[in-house]
């Protein structure tokens, strides 16, 4: 008996590509007059306004990792180490493809918080808890239906306000186990800014280095998520190579987080990159540097070659009308008949600020998250004053098993559906 037969119909063939009213407009409401306080700060301390927000909870969010869950499925598939390293490269970098234009703020999630997804359709089962408050921690664990992959990490992340910008520096580790082949492999996930925080149009860039490793073969893949440079001719660019143990090339990797990604062999790209490299710097002498980058800068030059390897799927069209949610973000907050009184009474889908932003009613969605922060902080201040410690329900702080850093590791049985003593956090 697999996940797979006692899998519910949680989130399954609901067709939807709207949300149940458009998102509202931010023009006028000024983020200089909350964030001129807070220039250097850590931001999750300081309460934002729910206008900043999209009607999802951090929680579900980080599902959004799931959206490419085919590329598991397609490492699983292949006795080849290189073209599995391929796949799951491209599924690191798929993980963060959701965040493109998504310049609402998710709702932060409450201490104890949980959120559930099951996809038959793409073959898994997803859960994850709010384990931190300060600093705020997610925990996730996910599994294939067919026992196929795990999939599990906490994500910890550090929001700094630079003046123009908003930085978001995810801190935790990532990791995807694939049983078949006895394989694990670890990642960090890319910083994610989002600029014009002030004036002008907000855009998104991510940046930095990723670097996946198998822990059972010694493979990695490096890969630089690029900034976007002073003439924009960088903008959402990744490239980087597969390298075995003992660091030589086996194979380059490159593409852009919000496209597609493209491998071929490492010397065709390196003469590429030369030749490239040449030209531009004969172009660079005559333009004028730009505050913010061209609109749609030249997509992905593909290599001669070249093998693609991941693109994205394409939004809905009015994705822009719903915070530029992706089809699969626009179903996370739907609340099925099937699940009442079956999910936990701590699921995202039953906070009432999310539901009513979602609903378009802004001032209910205000004054509920409001009262859910201090609901929150009279329980802190209740423990505070008894014995009686928090205890997380689903997840134990341990080291990773792979690489042994810090990291939150799932306990088993929430899916046993026995929720007794669950925090009464909404």
């Amino acid at each position: 008996n697999t996940l797979e037969d006692e899998a519910e119909t949680n989130g399954k063939n609901s067709c939807t590509t709207c949300l149940p009213a458009p998102m509202f407009s931010r023009n006028d409401v000024s983020v200089w007059s909350i964030l001129k306080k807070c220039i250097g700060m850590e931001l999750s301390k300081i309460a934002m306004p729910v206008v900043f927000n999209e009607p999802l909870s951090f929680l579900q969010r980080l599902t959004e990792y799931m959206e490419h869950t085919y590329l598991i499925h397609q490492a699983n598939a292949t006795t080849d180490s290189i073209e599995r390293m391929k796949c799951v490269a491209a599924f690191a970098v798929s993980a963060v493809a959701s965040q493109w234009e998504r310049t609402g703020k998710p709702f932060n999630p409450l201490l104890g918080e949980t959120y559930e997804l099951i996809r038959d359709d793409l073959g898994f089962r997803w859960m994850s808890e709010q384990v931190s408050h300060h600093p705020p921690v997610s925990a996730f664990h996910a599994e294939g239906l067919k026992e196929d992959f795990v999939f599990h990490g906490s994500i910890y992340p550090k929001l700094k306000f630079w003046g123009k910008s908003i930085e978001a520096e995810p801190k935790g580790i990532i990791t995807l186990e694939l049983p078949k082949y006895n394989e694990a492999y670890t990642w960090t996930n890319p910083t994610c800014c989002v600029h014009n925080i002030i004036v002008g149009q907000l855009w998104i860039e991510q940046y930095g280095n990723v670097e996946v490793i198998n822990h059972k073969t010694g493979e990695r893949c490096s890969m630089t998520f690029k900034p976007c440079g002073l003439f924009g001719k960088e903008l959402h660019k990744v490239e980087g190579y597969i390298l075995d143990k003992s660091k030589k090339k086996l194979c380059a990797i490159y593409g852009k987080w919000t496209e597609c990604l493209y491998t071929v062999d490492p010397a065709t790209f390196d003469a590429h990159k030369k030749s490239d490299k040449k030209n531009s710097d004969e172009r660079k002498g005559n333009e004028e540097p730009e505050e913010m980058p061209p609109p749609d800068a030249e997509t992905v030059q593909v290599i001669p070659g070249s093998e693609l390897v991941w693109k994205i799927t394409p939004r809905p069209e009015n994705s822009a009308k719903f915070y530029a949610f992706s089809t699969f973000a626009m179903q996370l907050n739907e609340l099925e008949k099937s699940m009442e009184g079956v999910i936990p009474t701590t699921d995202s889908r039953l906070r009432p600020d999310i539901r009513a932003m979602e609903n378009g009613d802004i001032d209910l969605a205000s004054a509920e998250k409001k009262r859910l922060e201090e609901k929150q902080r009279m329980a802190r201040k209740n423990r505070a004053k008894s014995t009686d410690e928090w205890k997380n329900r689903w997840f134990n702080q341990g080291p990773n098993p792979h690489n042994k850093a810090q990291d939150w590791l799932y306990l088993k049985g929430y899916w046993d559906r026995n929720y007794t003593q669950l925090p009464d956090i909404y």
